[in-house]
């Protein structure tokens, strides 16, 4: 094996080195015909030539690590030890055959047996025999009986994905409609290619953003993928590399965005990152470059903390989030529980300008790579944090989950305090005192139980008027469909919401809430439902097409049973109502002018003889008025 001599350069958006080569062999990580005696390489793999590939591990404090593989038969070798500069290991092979994929590993210290933290590809003992020929075809084969543990997939191959878009751009960030999925529970086929194939469905629907959650790799195969292990890699039980790609490339030729859904909280067991540097109990050592010895915050945590104050874990932070743009062009990312990323030790609930700085830079840097690219979190912390964060230009989650569905299901009451039970105001950005609309305002997530669920089981009955029939629940989610839309800034659905999904999702992995859950296209067949279906497009399609809908200038009553939203523009006003009493109620609305008015979905004139009109509303009736 030829030696080299290497120097260690830190270089944003990747860690590189440079190989001095001693003899004229093309050192290339484009595969072209350039000759070059000098060459930096990124940490991780790099593709050198047809022939060759770079490795490069971050592994302070080792002391030695060799490369196994089927291209040694899996031997400890002279040949195939890396060579250490300071905290880098390095090496370069050659004589591989063209166009071919190989299983490796880092042996480290004669004991520790890694895949590469940046492997794009991995190869795991466990799992891999159990993805289907159909979802993943010629998946190279688990070295059984040659080594242990998860290893890498390399390749020889160069990759040239052709693009069909090179360089789409969200054009208007308040009139985005998020549609989050799982692709496991999405389409039968529970791959990336069967939600590729959903796309006119989608697309229909005039949703402009899919947030697909998280698809790096993750340990096992049934999974939501909140326990990431490898940051590089695309889970395998979905589909290859390049189907995900056709999938984000499809999106964005019908005018889609693709959110990635990322978890940099934590990692769990089988990162090998977690693996380097372990005590015997499996946690991280205080000799871990990336994760804190135990998450200060002991009243949510999951996995092994990262520690975001580290030089090392905000390189590796940048690494990940640009890769995903510049490799497959995400449009973005949802960050998951966002209130962990700090040291300070709590509940994460309190203002907290660390956490405020940590976020700010990474914002800055995707900002960096590509100035359009969407940064939401998933906070819920001190509305004076949120407020911050939302003004530097990071979109924040807004749940209204529990608020909304005791108004569609009937519990509209006022409590003791003198506040009301039903109270969806905090959908309104104003309402927490911010200046930019950057609430993703929600009814339904993947963690919150469905709106139709808990209407069918806990609906008011109340004089012969009954939440729990179908078609009433149905009507009373489409009223408050009309409302969460009506609210200027960005929205979010919850795979299915616009159908009524009915299915229990459970609050414990006991209740099943993790399970695999029934996949009920034959949902838009049924009237009812299809008619909440038409609510939700054309609500969406009002949203994106009018103005008004994005106006500064609108009120609200959003306390009481009946709630109304106000919305007014130089050349229309809007206003939305609903009725989410179990009897009929008369309100003073506030319509900003009299003149006449037509409610979009009944076609139904009124005069309105002065600024605030008396309306009377049925049980779960609900009105979009447009000024004429």
């Amino acid at each position: 094996m030829k030696k080299y001599i290497y120097y260690y350069l830190c270089l944003f958006p990747f860690l590189w080195f440079s190989c001095s080569d001693d003899n004229d062999d093309p050192v290339n990580p484009g595969g072209g015909e350039e000759q070059t005696a000098q060459k930096t390489y990124r940490e991780g793999i790099t593709r050198i030539s047809g022939d060759s590939l770079a490795f490069v591990l971050f592994a302070p404090g080792k002391t030695s690590i060799y490369l196994i593989g089927d291209f040694n038969d899996w031997t400890v070798s002279e040949d195939y030890k890396m060579n250490k500069d300071g905290n880098l290991f390095q090496l370069k092979i050659g004589g591989l055959e063209k166009d071919k994929e190989y299983v490796c590993q880092y042996l480290i210290d004669n004991k520790i047996r890694i895949a590469d933290p940046y492997a794009n590809k991995i190869s795991d003992p466990y799992y891999d025999a159990n993805i289907p020929a159909d979802i993943y075809p010629n998946l190279i084969a688990y070295p059984t009986g040659k080594t242990s543990e998860i290893a890498m997939v390399v390749s020889t191959k160069q990759d040239n994905y052709n693009w069909q878009v090179g360089n789409f751009k969200i054009e208007d960030v308040d009139n985005l409609v998020i549609y989050e999925l799982l692709i496991r529970d999405f389409t039968e086929k529970r791959s990336i290619k069967g939600v590729q194939e959903k796309l006119p469905y989608l697309k229909s629907l005039g949703v402009n953003a899919i947030e697909l959650m998280p698809f790096n790799e993750f340990e096992g195969n049934d999974s939501w993928g909140y326990n990431p292990s490898f940051y590089f890699a695309t889970d395998k039980i979905y589909g290859t590399n390049n189907d995900y790609k056709d999938f984000i490339d499809a999106c964005h030729q019908n005018g889609i965005a693709v959110i990635m859904d990322m978890v940099l909280n934590h990692s769990y067991g089988q990162s090998p990152m977690v693996r380097m540097y372990q005590n015997t109990n499996g946690e991280p050592s205080s000799a871990n470059p990336w994760y804190n010895t135990a998450s200060p915050n002991q009243a949510y945590y999951w996995g092994y903390d990262f520690n975001h104050e580290s030089q090392y874990t905000q390189q590796f932070v940048d690494s990940v989030c640009t890769f995903w743009m510049q490799e497959y062009k995400i449009d973005g990312f949802r960050f998951d529980f966002t209130k962990g990323f700090t040291n300070n030790s709590g509940d994460g609930w309190d203002y907290d300008q660390e956490r405020i700085n940590i976020l700010k830079r990474i914002a800055d840097r995707i900002w960096r790579h590509n100035e359009n690219a969407l940064v939401i979190l998933e906070h819920l912390t001190d509305n004076r944090e949120e407020k911050v964060l939302a003004e530097y230009g990071m979109l924040l989650w807004g749940n209204l989950n529990y608020r909304m569905n005791e108004a569609t299901m009937g519990w509209t009451q006022q409590n003791t305090d003198g506040s009301w039970n039903s109270d969806i105001s905090w959908g309104a950005y104003k309402e927490r005192g911010w200046t930019l609309p950057n609430l993703v305002a929600y009814m339904e997530s993947h963690d919150e139980e469905r709106l139709m669920y808990k209407n069918n089981q806990h609906g008011k009955d109340y004089n012969g008027y009954n939440v729990r029939t179908l078609s009433t629940g149905l009507d009373r989610t489409a009223g408050a469909a009309v409302l969460l839309f009506s609210l200027p800034g960005p929205k979010m659905i919850w795979q299915f919401g616009e159908l009524g999904y009915d299915y229990f999702l459970g609050s414990t992995a006991e209740e099943g809430r993790l399970e695999k859950k029934p996949i009920r296209w034959d949902y838009y067949d049924e009237p009812d439902r299809k008619e909440l279906y038409d609510v939700y497009a054309a609500m969406i399609r009002l949203k994106k097409e009018n103005a008004v809908f994005n106006t500064t200038d609108f009120t609200y009553e959003l306390e009481e049973p009946f709630k109304y939203i106000t919305l007014v523009s130089p050349d229309k006003n809007v206003v939305a109502m609903a009725n989410f009493d179990v009897v009929d109620v008369t309100k003073n609305v506030n319509f900003e002018k009299a003149g006449k008015w037509k409610d979009y979905f009944t076609n139904q004139e009124i005069t309105v003889s002065s600024s605030t009109e008396n309306i009377s509303l049925s049980p779960g009736e609900y009105r979009l008025y447009f000024s004429e």
